[in-house]
């Protein structure tokens, strides 16, 4: 029976919650008689009722009980910005797959579209953004095609970030056969990108080893679609980089940015969620001005970095021969109101 459905009709919450304990392997879908004497008609929550003044978002991630990967390092933060949050888990495990162990469920795209049809079916699918990340398959990531045309429908100005996480350092996390289906079809869907190096060359074809290369790779992704280009992390000559770029009004004109960073010598979990999901906060409060928006996001997270190392290093655990878990909760202030410490250096 697993991925069946069960619908039930009827007026007692409590029953219907028991058949979905004692099936958890069925998706149930609910429907109730709304002329029935029990049943309270719901008020719409006040997030999804226009204007939207302070942006609601749509988050498509993986989840972990444990640590700060996917949307347990994005939803958090983009709250604190002021955010209406609704996360989709794409997996829910119980903690990431650097730990020995790792275990959990993986939704497939038919149960992505139910939860789709379920928000659809009560008013609630009006989002200002649809935010993804990590997509491991291909039925998978045509579902969310599918679900950016349906909250298009709803609301034609959703803007949709996308990390297009595929892989880094020279490795595939994904499938391969997976490239073009981001190349010809999701980034073509995209208003924000925030590729890697190695994800910018695998969109683009081409290979960045200078400041120049990546510049024009951002250019070529925005030929694509995508207005907002960020490669959020780049090492060329011994600089750490982040190169940024904005689609201006005339065609081809491009305002690009680069910011400075320090490397820092220890291996961390969930950097790229938190990167994309603070790019997508500040960029939408400084909606035409992209490289302020990255010297926020770059100096709130160079701060849970730091903070980071030096409570693993306060516990006497070396900082550079362990993955380190991000200290999120600790660094709600650098998160809301971070110091500029990093600042954008415009290209000319």
């Amino acid at each position: 029976m697993i991925g069946s459905s069960l619908l039930v009709a009827g007026r007692c919450h409590r029953q219907t919650a028991r058949l979905c304990c004692l099936f958890p392997e069925i998706t149930c879908r609910l429907h109730f008689d709304r002329h029935s004497p029990g049943f309270r008609t719901m008020a719409p929550p006040l997030s999804v009722l226009p204007p939207v003044a302070n942006g609601r978002v749509l988050s498509i991630q993986s989840h972990t009980v444990q640590g700060y990967v996917g949307n347990k390092s994005a939803v958090f933060p983009l709250q604190l910005l002021g955010f209406d949050v609704d996360p989709i888990n794409s997996v829910q495990f119980s903690n990431h797959t650097g730990y020995p162990v790792c275990q959990g469920q993986v939704l497939n795209g038919e149960q992505l579209w139910t939860l789709i049809e379920g928000l659809e079916a009560n008013d609630l699918l009006f989002y200002t953004h649809l935010l993804t990340g990590y997509i491991g398959s291909l039925s998978f990531l045509e579902m969310v095609l599918e679900v950016v045309k349906k909250l298009r429908s709803v609301n034609p100005e959703l803007i949709y970030v996308c990390d297009p996480v595929m892989g880094d350092e020279g490795q595939f996390y994904i499938a391969p056969e997976l490239v073009p289906i981001y190349k010809d079809r999701v980034v073509p869907a995209a208003s924000m990108l925030t590729p890697n190096q190695f994800e910018a060359e695998k969109l683009t074809g081409c290979s960045i080893k200078t400041e120049g290369d990546a510049l024009r790779a951002c250019q070529l992704l925005h030929l694509s679609g995508p207005s907002k280009v960020v490669i959020t992390s780049l090492e060329i000559d011994d600089k750490f980089l982040l190169i940024g770029s904005q689609a201006k009004g005339k065609v081809l004109e491009y305002e690009q940015f680069r910011i400075s960073m320090p490397k820092i010598p220890s291996y961390f979990t969930g950097t790229g969620d938190l990167m994309t999901a603070l790019l997508l906060g500040w960029s939408y409060k400084y909606s035409s001005n992209l490289a302020k928006a990255a010297e926020l996001a770059v100096s709130s997270l160079q701060a849970v970095l730091h903070r980071t190392v030096a409570d693993y290093e306060a516990a006497r655990v070396t900082p550079a021969q362990k993955q380190l878990e991000l200290r999120l909760i600790q660094c709600q202030d650098e998160i809301k109101s971070p110091q500029i410490l990093y600042n954008a250096e415009k290209y000319s």
